[in-house]
């Protein structure tokens, strides 16, 4: 400290300051600051996750709830559309276009009602996976909360919706000849591996989305061409025949038919093994394991970036 005097009155300079020449950084690290909003590390994002799960079951219910309150029939929609859906294909794909080559009308109905159930519940959650972040902004921007609750929410509410489906999709396979056996349960690990794939996919799309907005013009387009890619509509083993056989094993080991076609062989008694790909429960594991984790790590980089600028 230093005095000096003009005029009768004393000027005092301070001492300086022990925190003079740090860097923001080390002040921050002094004073046990940290940046508001940044992301977590990877374990405790996932372990504030898990505190959320109330939450996100509670948020997908809402929405699944609020879907079609505005219509008159209500949640009825949530069967009636795959249904029609599978009415309108029925009718040009397999009485115009004669694509159930190979397989009987007792088949080819059951076929194409679980393709299109099935493969609606992958596009559902990838269109609202698109749109989890820039479609709920004034959420994102209010609450603190790990932003992955939101497509996980979403890809949640679609698996409520294709359970609901689950029950009118097994009246049309019994009243086609296919009756339960000890089969339909590969049904659960066979949804459970989808749904794992679908949420790891759907947080890439949200993180995508949530920079670029068209995506969600775009994605229609993306899901039409993968659904006729996938043998939604026809056996791509069939339809294929004339072909290269490496065409054929690109398309049956993608994703969507090979979630389609577990579904297919448990359910239907005439579809068998031999319209399955080699080591099919392997590849639907390797599928739900790198888009499931890869998907989750992808989104959790940008945690602290959802909703800014």
């Amino acid at each position: 400290m230093s005095d000096t005097q003009q005029g009768g009155a004393v000027a005092t300079s301070a001492p300086p300051s022990v925190d003079q020449g740090l860097t923001p950084a080390a002040l921050a690290a002094k004073y046990g600051l940290s940046v508001s909003g940044a992301r977590p590390g990877l374990f405790e994002y996932v372990r504030d996750l898990w505190s959320r799960r109330h939450f996100i079951m509670a948020f997908s219910s809402a929405k699944l709830t609020a879907q079609y309150s505005q219509a008159k029939l209500g949640q009825v929609w949530q069967v009636a559309t795959p249904l029609l859906n599978a009415l309108v294909y029925y009718l040009i794909f397999g009485l115009i276009l004669g694509a159930s080559q190979g397989m009987s009308k007792d088949v080819y109905i059951p076929f194409l009602v679980t393709g299109i159930f099935v493969f609606t519940f992958t596009q559902s959650s990838v269109m609202a996976g698109v749109r989890a972040i820039s479609g709920n902004l004034g959420l994102v921007r209010a609450l603190h909360f790990p932003r992955a609750s939101l497509p996980i929410s979403f890809s949640l509410q679609q698996l409520q919706q294709l359970l609901y489906s689950m029950i009118v999709l097994v009246a049309i396979v019994v009243s086609f000849g296919s009756y339960p056996s000890l089969r339909w349960l590969l049904v659960i690990p066979g949804l459970f591996l989808q749904f794992v794939f679908n949420v790891g996919l759907a947080m890439i799309m949200a993180r995508m989305g949530s920079k670029t907005p068209d995506l969600a013009q775009l994605m229609p387009f993306v899901m039409r061409t993968w659904m006729y890619a996938s043998g939604v509509m026809f056996s791509l083993r069939t339809m294929l025949a004339d072909k290269p056989a490496w065409i054929a094993d690109i398309l049956m080991y993608n994703p969507a038919a090979i979630y389609m076609d577990l579904i297919r062989y448990a359910l239907i008694d005439g579809y068998g093994s031999e319209n399955l790909p080699a080591h099919v429960w392997m590849t639907a594991l390797a599928w739900a394991v790198v888009f499931g984790i890869g998907g989750f790590v992808y989104f959790w980089k940008a945690e602290e970036k959802y909703g800014r600028g």
